[in-house]
């Protein structure tokens, strides 16, 4: 809670910092959003903070127990990771989410943010280690690395002092952590997010599905980056789009939907896609359109196309929702729902350190129970195992 207060007493000092980085940054880059803190925002990374701490500890908690025959008592219980490396880009506001949970599980964290964000991590990380100081706690319980590629590749290397490496940022900056680091990697991937509007979707609820996937936030993981429209529902791709127009959405249609789309949408901001549209995290004002001939099909582009994170069908056909439910490989697959919601603090759970999009140990929204481990504790009255 002291951290929260002293974040948002600290308002005017850290938006000062993160000036002198927004400064350096092309407004048009994609990553300029993630990049800026304003008054608001800090408010909400403390309130996050503040939820964080009124959550119950995810630690030594009985996750099973059993006694056998033999009268050896098995009871496995929650402890932490120890040391969680954090790799991430233009995203001062993971330095705060972070600690939060971290701290709450048990865990020290070294951070690696990106050059971009490094005055705005500085200043934060600086926040946090007064805090700790003052409450008599060590300071390098949160270790911010210095800028340039020579401490990622101390931290990949860290074998014995580092127990976990989480990357949050782009494809490149994942594959490179995954290929290059010998300590173990939880991916929390790219966010190349579908929406399949269904030969039996409801229109009224997939303009506003749609307008908020792709618009709340287009510089976050979990925006929409391709919509797919069964061909039988072609005619109502105009009014489906309709809403993104004044966000000044740049529309990548197939020639089927492009054809749709070239009567009202506007000529600007409509262009014909080519095979670089699909499978493209954009991060921006711009989607791609795909047209298919049924559900499979759609789920056969998203298998081919997507990055595990999150889809979502707009159907109100019970047949076809629990097919793409089944076939579909995501974190998280959504029914007449936006993708926005794909979050920690929005599943109720606090905060998040990612979106986990591989299926070993976590899968989705990454907080503080998926941030622990577990120990197999045994006790007994003498007994010894047979040869």
């Amino acid at each position: 809670m002291k951290l929260a207060d002293e974040a948002e007493s600290q308002i005017d000092v850290i938006l000062e910092a993160n000036k002198k980085d927004l400064a350096v940054m092309d407004r048009e880059n994609p990553m300029y959003d993630r990049l800026l803190l304003t008054a608001d925002r800090i408010k909400n990374i403390a309130s996050g903070i503040r939820n964080v701490a009124s959550l119950s500890s995810p630690l030594d908690k009985k996750l099973e127990q059993r006694t056998l025959p033999n009268g050896m008592i098995l009871t496995k219980r929650s402890v932490p990771f120890g040391v969680i490396g954090i790799i991430y880009e233009a995203r001062p506001n993971v330095t705060f989410d972070v600690f939060s949970l971290c701290i709450k599980a048990g865990s020290a964290c070294i951070l690696k943010g990106g050059t971009d964000a490094y005055n705005s991590n500085c200043c934060i990380v600086h926040i946090i280690q007064s805090v700790l100081g003052k409450a008599g706690l060590d300071k390098n319980i949160i270790t911010l690395l210095p800028a340039g590629r020579e401490a990622t590749t101390e931290l990949l290397n860290a074998v014995n002092y580092v127990d976990l490496i989480i990357p949050r940022g782009g494809k490149g900056l994942i594959n490179f952590v995954r290929e290059n680091s010998k300590v173990p990697v939880i991916e929390t991937g790219a966010g190349i997010c579908h929406t399949y509007f269904d030969e039996f979707g409801d229109l009224e609820k997939g303009k506003l599905i749609v307008n908020n996937a792709k618009t709340r936030r287009v510089s976050v993981c979990n925006a929409l980056d391709c919509l797919i429209i069964h061909e039988k529902r072609l005619s109502d791709l105009p009014a489906l789009c309709a809403p993104l127009e004044k966000s000044g959405v740049l529309i990548y249609a197939d020639d089927k939907s492009y054809n749709e789309l070239s009567i009202n949408y506007p000529s600007g901001l409509l262009q014909h896609a080519t095979e670089e549209s699909f499978g493209t995290e954009f991060l921006s004002y711009k989607m791609a359109v795909k047209t298919v001939s049924d559900v499979r099909e759609a789920i056969d582009h998203i298998t081919r196309f997507g990055s595990k994170h999150s889809e979502c069908i707009i159907s109100e056909s019970s047949e076809n929702i629990a097919l793409f439910d089944k076939m579909v490989d995501a974190a998280c697959v959504y029914t007449n729902v936006s993708t926005a919601f794909t979050d920690g603090a929005q599943f109720g759970m606090g905060a998040e350190i990612g979106i986990s999009t591989q299926k070993m140990h976590a899968r989705g929204p990454m907080a503080l129970a998926e941030i622990t481990t577990y120990k197999w504790f045994i006790k007994g009255n003498g007994q010894i195992r047979k040869p």
